[in-house]
């Protein structure tokens, strides 16, 4: 009688474990995204995709074949792996935060990235960091969104996101300015905008209280 209680408790134990492989391998799957799978998601994947000029199609949540192929394109022009498959490497370039806080802090990383080589490149090290670090204080002033990718994408608030310069390869510089942005480095000492003034256009811009002049740029309150 107590073998039979002691099986009974072991194949109880086996069959939770099982149950806790399968629901952890699910897990696992569900922050890759490919032909076939439908959601939420798939809507921002094909938005984003859409908006960049990769995919033409319906939006509509369906990851058909012209999603896979916009994936695919997406991907070789932005230095990923063409496999068609929108993983956590293909979601954090696309700028879609997926479901472990090390996947967000890594899209957080690569859009912040993207954003100061269009935006910087060129510039003193110092200058490029001083972008992100704005980005970072526009994340924590009541005027602006308060996460990374709101800020990035925020309507009107930066021209590469429309002429295309977010689209092209990231200076290998980039990925640690943004790190040390993310990390507290501030070298535009606060400010929440920057212009330069032999391209700027608006009047107003010249308005803001300068705070430094780093390159090319002038770092303002």
């Amino acid at each position: 009688m107590i073998n039979k209680k002691k099986l009974c408790l072991a194949l109880a134990i086996i069959f939770a474990v099982n149950i806790m492989i399968i629901l952890l391998a699910q897990s696992s799957a569900a922050v890759t995204y490919q032909k076939g799978s439908t959601g939420t998601t798939v809507t921002q994947i094909q938005t984003k995709l859409k908006s960049w000029g990769y995919y033409s199609g319906e939006v509509d949540g369906v990851y058909g074949s012209a999603t896979e192929s916009a994936v695919k394109l997406f991907q070789s022009k932005n230095g990923l792996t063409a496999d068609g498959l929108c993983g956590p490497a293909t979601l954090a370039a696309l700028g879609i935060s997926v479901s472990t806080a090390s996947s967000s802090s890594s899209a957080d990383v690569y859009l912040l990235a993207r954003l100061i080589s269009a935006e910087a490149r060129g510039e003193p090290y110092e200058g490029q960091v001083a972008v992100g670090a704005v980005v970072l204080n526009r994340m924590k002033h009541p005027s602006f969104p308060n996460t990374m990718s709101g800020v990035i994408y925020q309507s009107g608030a930066f021209s590469c996101i429309y002429d295309g310069q977010f689209n092209e390869p990231v200076s290998s510089t980039c990925y640690q300015a943004a790190r040390d942005a993310i990390n507290g480095w501030d070298p535009s000492g606060g400010a929440i905008y920057y212009f330069n003034p032999s391209t700027a256009t608006s009047s107003w811009i010249w308005s803001r209280p300068l705070l430094v002049t780093i390159g090319k740029h002038r770092f303002c309150a």
